[in-house]
């Protein structure tokens, strides 16, 4: 349908081929992508009170007469602008700051309304103004309402994307509907073009508020729509094999685990055995806090496929996730005769070709790697399970090219990332759903605790203290060099301080920029605690695993997200 959607922005009235390349920065290059900019903000413009009742740096809207109009240079050389305004409670200026040319604009006798932040001096009060609409001729967009306050890019103003806007909705009239209209009815929901004025444009906010829930719905219900047609889509196919009931590999693997599985565990093995075992391929989300003891039943499910003759894949975001991961499985599926590989992109080529042959023999039953696994060079003789690890640090696509190493084989993403139960069925209606939602025994809760930067001798001494008592510790940093663009703590500068802090204990750094072999020489070195003190930046957000470690200090936490702090978190207390 080649409709209004997919018309080119650059054809609308006021955008030509300069103002479309600007626009193109915001993302928007059909007239669709236009009207789907939604206002980040609004500004109520329409109560107009005196200017002299605002606070110092408030946003004021008022209106007036130009009495006067003054230009002056001051010592700085910037140019000034005062434009003197009367209305009923008396007289206050207008001020611009080098814009000398909207001096004719400016006629003693009309009308002017204008936006800005007030200013409070010497008995006089002005207006700073960030927007202004003259009396006449003016199209009432910017002044006089709730006000749309759009993302923007540079050279492109408020007033020239709100006049681009309005002109779109005003010239198409043909704006498809893609509800049904008993979805519309049922709900209560405005049509699309309404909901679309609503938005841009509104008369009140609860008219704003109205339009944004027509547009949060559709957002929803084409998502669903999508997961439902996947999920169909994989229900419709039969898998080449499937798994018999648990034999003695995993019994072997469960009685030798050094501890108990949890009710929870024990309930996702279950989930997912059940899975395994039907004609269908198995899609399933695992989702648990970290340290519930996710890896264990990921390690059940590669053994059930190992001994029906089928290979596993885990694949992980980071090459130190997928070591720690390969050790872990290691230890745990060797021992009942199940051969463990790791591939990831910093092996040596030799080593490299030897293990590729081996999976495409079906000599390795397990492969473990990070984005290597989906390189066209890999092949699989009989992949029966993919196991993808932080499933969010993957697009679709990625998950897409692992399955597609093997014949429909199953499919299980595990993430510890706390979301919603709705929210993840929401999410990951194509996923059947399985919480783990205890901690195993032992597990300690880590304790959060905010300081500020000149309080860092008390942390100083804690962590003194911790390491004293046998124990060890993390820094996190945002960044591993020094940035002139960003002030933020930096990896490398705060290792060199703390080795001047603790020079009685050692020191180690790790970072993305560090090769295979000295990062795997670092965590080596941290495991056997000959490491007191890690350094780092998020590259342990996942997958490292230091019992020992019970402190972390991490800098400038704003920068990182809650996922990520969450995760952080997680590194310690296990």
């Amino acid at each position: 349908m080649a409709s209004v959607w997919e018309k080119p922005v650059q054809y609308l009235k006021g955008v030509g081929p300069q103002r479309a390349r600007l626009l193109s920065r915001l993302g928007i290059v059909s007239v669709g992508d236009l009207l789907y900019h939604i206002p980040r903000r609004y500004e109520d413009r329409t109560l107009y009170r005196p200017v002299k009742a605002y606070q110092d740096g408030e946003l004021a809207a008022a209106e007036g007469e130009v009495v006067a109009v003054q230009e002056t240079r001051a010592r700085s050389g910037i140019t000034v602008l005062r434009a003197a305004l009367r209305n009923q409670w008396g007289i206050f200026y207008a001020v611009w700051f080098n814009q000398p040319y909207l001096k004719r604009l400016l006629k003693v006798g009309s009308r002017l309304t204008v936006t800005g932040k007030v200013r409070h001096a010497f008995g006089v009060t002005e207006v700073q103004v960030s927007e202004f609409e003259a009396g006449e001729g003016e199209d009432g967009l910017n002044t006089g309402r709730i006000v749309p306050i759009y993302p923007l890019t540079e050279k492109l103003s408020q007033r020239t994307l709100r006049a681009v806007v309005f002109g779109a909705l005003q010239s198409e009239a043909a704006v498809p509907e893609i509800l049904p209209p008993q979805v519309l009815q049922r709900h209560r929901l405005y049509d699309r073009k309404r909901a679309l004025f609503a938005v841009h444009f509104p008369e009140s906010m609860a008219e704003a508020e109205a339009g944004q829930r027509r547009l949060v719905f559709e957002e929803l219900f084409l998502l669903q729509v999508a997961l439902f047609r996947r999920r169909r889509r994989i229900a419709a196919v039969e898998k080449q094999y499937r798994c018999g009931p648990d034999g003695p590999k995993v019994q072997v693997l469960k009685e030798r685990l050094p501890f108990t599985l949890t009710p929870a565990q024990e309930r996702a093995w279950q989930e997912i055995s059940r899975d395994m075992e039907k004609p269908r391929p198995m899609h399933r989300l695992l989702q648990g806090d970290v340290g519930s003891g996710k890896t264990v039943v990921a390690a059940l499910a590669l053994a059930k496929a190992a001994e029906n003759g089928l290979q596993g894949a885990l694949m992980a975001p980071t090459e130190i996730l997928a070591e720690q991961h390969y050790l872990n499985l290691r230890s745990l599926l060797e021992p009942v005769g199940i051969k463990v590989a790791l591939l990831t992109g910093g092996l040596k080529r030799e080593e490299r070709l030897r293990r590729l042959r081996a999976v495409a023999q079906g000599k390795l039953e397990v492969a473990v790697g990070t984005h290597a696994l989906i390189q066209e060079e890999v092949e699989f003789r009989q992949l029966g399970i993919a196991v993808i690890d932080e499933q969010h640090r993957f697009g679709v696509r990625q998950r897409e090219f692992l399955r597609a190493k093997g014949n429909h084989p199953d499919v299980l993403v595990m993430t510890a990332t706390p979301i919603p139960r709705t929210l993840a069925l929401t999410l990951y209606g194509d996923l059947d759903l399985t919480v783990i939602d205890t901690l195993p025994p032992g597990r300690q809760p880590a304790k959060t605790v905010w300081l500020k930067s000149a309080e860092l001798g008390r942390v100083y001494r804690f962590i003194r203290s911790e390491v004293e008592a046998g124990r060890q510790a993390y820094f996190v940093c945002p960044l591993i060099e020094e940035s002139e663009q960003l002030s933020a703590q930096a990896a490398v500068k705060l290792a060199e301080e703390l080795a001047k802090v603790f020079p009685d204990f050692p020191v180690g750094i790790l970072h993305g920029r560090l090769k295979l072999e000295e990062k795997e020489s670092v965590m080596a070195d941290f495991r056997s605690n000959k490491v007191k003190i890690l350094v780092s930046t998020t590259v342990v957000e996942v997958g490292v695993d230091i019992p020992n470690a019970t402190v972390m200090v991490i800098f400038d936490a704003d920068r990182f997200g809650l996922a990520q702090l969450h995760q952080l978190r997680g590194r310690v207390g296990r």
